[in-house]
């Protein structure tokens, strides 16, 4: 469901990711670890279309990022890192927005802002404008606002940040869910006591490159656990 192959971007001389090869397939939970400046947000920029890659392809669900960018973003969402919205709207009226965006039909578009409201748990904040939001409930209403055209991938930038522990626990549920739905997930994070209890797959970037994959079973302590192994291969 993503695919890269010899995927770069360089600025002037500088290559801030190159040689991107790797796939991720249907309902895989896939986080992208990495230091500081090793290249995570160029990836997650690539694969969004925010930029466009200097070399080689990123293809979403199937579709070329480049030169079908409409659909490969018809079938992701993506919660970035910080969060851009309208504050003078409510949150409510945001998805409804964000629905219109993707062609939901009004009909559904209600349906789902409901249910993804309240899995979310800011349903009750519905009609509140969003300039009265904590950052914890702007980073919910991200969730749920990718997540109202029912994609089949989802991309996420730093997924718990400003969330409190019952935030935490809420997304690592939904995530789960949604991986058992089928639905392809990519997340950047420094989380990496998460990124052991969730993923199915870690890949770790350096300096640009991607140094190495790690299986599930590669996270276990008997071979040191997801940090220690983080650790050795990027000091």
């Amino acid at each position: 469901m993503i695919e890269f192959s010899n995927a770069g971007k360089t600025y002037g001389e500088k290559w801030a990711v190159k040689g991107l090869t790797f796939k991720i397939e249907r309902g895989e939970i896939f986080a992208l670890l990495g230091p500081n400046g090793a290249g995570k947000t160029t990836t997650i920029r690539m694969m969004t279309g925010l930029i466009k890659p200097s070399e080689g392809r990123v293809l979403i669900g199937g579709h070329d990022i480049v030169t079908d960018p409409l659909s490969a973003k018809r079938v992701s969402g993506y919660v970035p890192d910080k969060s851009y919205l309208y504050e003078k709207l409510t949150g409510r009226e945001f998805m409804v927005f964000v629905s219109s965006i993707y062609g939901v039909g009004k009909s559904d578009a209600m349906k789902r802002t409901d249910a993804l409201l309240t899995t979310v748990g800011i349903k009750e904040a519905e009609h509140e404008l969003i300039e009265n939001y904590s950052h914890g409930m702007r980073q919910r209403l991200l969730f749920a606002s990718a997540l109202i055209h029912n994609p089949e991938v989802l991309i996420v930038d730093e997924p718990f940040v400003g969330l409190d522990p019952y935030g935490v626990r809420m997304l690592t549920a939904l995530l789960r869910e949604l991986s058992g739905r089928g639905v392809t997930i990519f997340l950047a994070t420094h989380s990496l006591h998460i990124v052991q209890e969730l993923c199915d797959k870690a890949g770790i970037i350096q300096r640009g490159l991607l140094i190495s994959i790690l299986e599930r079973d590669d996270f276990s302590r008997e071979r040191g656990g997801l940090e220690e192994q983080f650790i050795r291969l990027t000091s």
